[in-house]
């Protein structure tokens, strides 16, 4: 069995990562409101961050109320259960998350109240039987 010197082994390891692509693919998609849904496809460098994938696709220009959330929520690590509003496929994720291949960024729009509750209410009400 042959072994790599140690220039062998660097140039092995540099053919390697050059055959990988520089730019992966990812999916966003934002339901606005029951009306205006959002989806997109967009080509990112590797190793990119949630926030640089948000900002590459203009939707931090887009939706003004998204880029203030992202600027409050920027050094946070630990994403919140109730105030966060973005993840990746459900699971919520810090704007600092390394995207993969193939990743779906959802941003979460704020709820006006519990779909629980509002599914209990609308089975209470007479005009429900």
């Amino acid at each position: 069995m042959a072994q790599l010197t140690t220039s062998e082994n660097h140039s092995a390891n540099a053919l390697l990562q050059s055959d990988q692509p520089a730019f992966m693919t990812v999916y966003l998609a934002y339901a606005e409101d029951e009306r205006r849904q959002h989806y997109l496809s967009l080509q990112i460098q590797h190793g990119a961050t949630l926030y640089e994938a948000l900002a590459q696709s203009g939707w931090l220009s887009k939706f003004t109320e998204l880029a203030e959330w992202c600027e409050g929520v920027a050094d946070i690590v630990t994403p919140t259960a109730k105030r966060w509003h973005v993840g990746i496929y459900a699971q919520k994720q810090p704007l600092s998350y390394r995207l993969q291949p193939f990743d779906r960024i959802e941003v979460y729009r704020s709820l006006s109240a519990d779909p629980m509750s509002q599914r209990k209410s609308k089975s209470r009400s007479p005009d429900a039987r």
